[in-house]
């Protein structure tokens, strides 16, 4: 059965992306309420009863959801990441930077440029300005 035959089988298709997790060494909750609620405007959630006690937190942007999982064996994500689109990225980039987190520049793919900082943990966070990602 060739490629197309196969695909022509499937009566199903990805809708979206519910949320994204990322880890965080065990104790780093008020650091990624600083970062992700504080410098990056996220609004923190409370999690469920049920995952409470396992630590991390959420939080969420628009339709965007960020699970942040606490981790005993942490080891900071530097390849894999998320990429975040934000309107105002200049300003965006200058809070980081006044805040002591380096931004880096990437490449401009498909007209898009490309901007990575850290979070407090070592894990590699993508920037996209809004008005240029469609």
């Amino acid at each position: 059965m060739g490629k197309s035959a196969k695909l022509a089988l499937m009566t199903y298709r990805v809708q979206g992306i519910d949320h994204v997790q990322i880890a965080i060494p065990e104790g780093g909750e008020p650091r990624a309420e600083t970062f992700y609620g504080g410098l990056l405007g996220f609004e923190q959630l409370t999690k469920p009863a049920a995952l409470a006690g396992r630590g991390g937190c959420w939080f969420q942007a628009g339709s965007v959801q960020l699970h942040v999982g606490a981790d005993p064996n942490f080891s900071p994500a530097k390849k894999a990441h998320p990429a975040f689109l934000f309107d105002g990225l200049d300003e965006l980039i200058a809070a980081l930077e006044a805040a002591g987190h380096e931004v880096r520049i990437g490449a401009t793919i498909n007209g898009v440029a490309q901007r990575f900082t850290d979070d407090p943990f070592g894990n590699r966070i993508e920037l996209i300005e809004a008005s240029t990602s469609g």
